[in-house]
């Protein structure tokens, strides 16, 4: 059984929609438009069966806690998607903002506005932080203990002063979402299911 391919973007709000859609758009995927939202507000399950449902992969889905305090209903839906035996999550998107309960995550590495890949963390607006490897978010906490195969820090999705937009072609997010593609271990051995 071929799994399908499944992407997490740690944000939720109209601007990562508008990225998501577009980023999958590029690469022959699907974005779960329902996922937006600040907070999430479609269950895991809810989510499961449009993901399973569309003949696309890989599929984009976002999350977004909206600054809720330990495991929002945003990382409850992560849980429940990454405990499928037919979905494979192949990395996550973990968008980096000023969280009021700073909620960190371990990152393999980061991408800043200019499309500089980086070790350090990457804050809002794009640029490095002082830590290295980590990045502070607002739905991240449960990343670490999923233990994704790859987990890319980046600043505030389809912002960062215009260098994301969508009118640029939201080259900072497609960087993200193709080092994610390269790096999956299954990249290469999938059939496009898509049809036109």
């Amino acid at each position: 059984m071929v799994k399908k391919r499944v992407i997490f973007i740690t944000d939720g709000d109209l601007y990562a929609l508008r990225v998501a859609e577009h980023a999958a758009e590029q690469i022959g995927g699907r974005c779960i438009s329902q996922s937006w939202g600040n907070p999430t507000r479609k269950s895991g399950h809810e989510l499961v069966e449009m993901i399973r449902q569309t003949p696309f992969d890989p599929v984009l889905v976002m999350f977004d806690d909206c600054g809720f305090k330990g495991e929002g209903p945003g990382e409850q839906a992560m849980r429940i998607i990454h405990q499928q035996p037919d979905l494979e999550v192949i990395g996550a998107v973990a968008v980096a903002s000023k969280t009021h309960f700073a909620e960190w995550t371990k990152v393999h590495c980061s991408i800043d506005r200019y499309g500089e890949l980086t070790e350090f963390g990457i804050d809002k607006s794009g640029l490095p932080d002082l830590e290295t490897g980590r990045i502070n978010g607002d739905t991240v906490y449960i990343l670490d203990e999923l233990n994704l195969p790859i987990v890319i820090g980046m600043g505030d999705i389809g912002k960062m002063a215009g260098h994301d937009s969508v009118e640029k072609g939201a080259p900072i997010t497609m960087k993200a979402i193709n080092l994610i593609l390269e790096r999956s271990k299954g990249h290469g051995e999938h059939k496009k299911e898509n049809t036109n």
